[in-house]
């Protein structure tokens, strides 16, 4: 059960809290009441006596207004709340607890404020998209994740756990559905196909042993026959790769800066020092499933990134 908030994708831990405004009614005057004194006797020279008396108005207690909830944050003016916000940095920090990674104050608030702010940033995208959700597929689909978690009494232990109230994480599952549908949205708008080149590479430890290396290829010494003497089980083999994939962005620019058939000077990395050798490109080659995971990754990412810089995005905490 403690890894339920881990299956749950997307799960924003905030809830928009709608601000209930009391209602004062109107009372009417009661009319004047008229009396008659038994002692007074019409004549034809005076008339009845009335007696108006005040009339008796009794006021409505006014009814107190709600106290707005303190807000960490407002995203094109719908409200992240401090509960809300301070609940989330606490699932954080119980997950920095059991994995022992280490991340300052500031990190945490940084990385609850952005998760947040994304998952919003999706839900809003989705219901301006026309994403609706009927209280029959909430129910389902909150029906699936009390089942898959063990039940209801170890759901409810493990929202306590995880600092929620059935309220709370309904609202969650909520937004985290209409963030899921939209991010289905982008990724399946992300290209199939890129720009790509097929490299391999030599990777030594040595300095000197790579500028020997270089002396060889100089002296017309073919390089895949270096790269294989080098490393048997791969041949220095990088395969088909776009932009924004390998892993050291120094050797995929050095990549794709190559003609082919050409090689690189000696780049030094962390790993150690590299020569690079183009085998050949194509300007629109279909993704391999690793490659196109990568790019709807980063597809998502700029949406994100160009929807924050569009979006009011108003943080009120420190």
């Amino acid at each position: 059960m403690a890894s339920l908030h881990r299956r749950i994708a997307l799960i924003p831990l905030i809830a928009l809290s709608g601000l209930l405004l009391a209602a004062c009614g109107q009372v009417s005057p009661t009319p004047p009441t008229l009396v008659v004194p038994a002692t007074t006797q019409p004549t034809a020279q005076t008339g009845p006596t009335f007696t108006a008396l005040p009339p008796t108005v009794t006021p409505t207690p006014l009814l107190p207004s709600p106290t707005p909830a303190p807000l960490a944050a407002r995203i094109n003016n719908a409200k992240l709340t401090l509960a809300e916000y301070n609940s989330e940095l606490q699932r954080l920090q119980q997950g920095l607890k059991e994995t022992g990674k280490p991340m300052s104050a500031d990190e945490q608030r940084q990385t609850v404020l952005q998760d947040l702010t994304d998952q919003m940033l999706l839900a809003q995208a989705a219901a301006q998209g026309g994403y609706t959700l009927s209280d029959a597929d909430f129910q389902k689909r909150l029906s699936a994740v009390i089942t898959s978690g063990g039940g209801a009494a170890a759901f409810a232990d493990w929202l306590t756990r995880n600092f929620y109230t059935e309220d709370s994480f309904g609202q969650a599952l909520r937004r985290s559905m209409a963030a899921a549908w939209q991010r289905d949205q982008l990724i399946a708008a992300a290209p199939t196909t890129a720009e790509q080149v097929h490299a391999r590479q030599i990777l030594v430890l040595n300095e000197d042993l790579a500028k020997r290396l270089v002396a060889q290829l100089q002296a017309g010494t073919n390089f895949e026959t270096l790269a294989i003497q080098m490393d048997p089980e791969s041949g220095g083999e990088l395969g088909w790769f776009p932009r924004n994939y390998l892993f050291l962005p120094e050797i995929e620019a050095v990549a794709f800066d190559l003609q082919p058939g050409k090689y690189s000077a000696i780049i030094k990395t962390s790993y150690g020092y590299h020569i690079v050798y183009s085998i050949e490109r194509d300007a629109n080659r279909a993704l391999a499933p690793d490659a196109r995971l990568q790019a709807q990754r980063l597809f998502l990412k700029t949406w994100l990134t160009d929807q924050r810089k569009k979006s009011q995005v108003e943080i009120l905490i420190k």
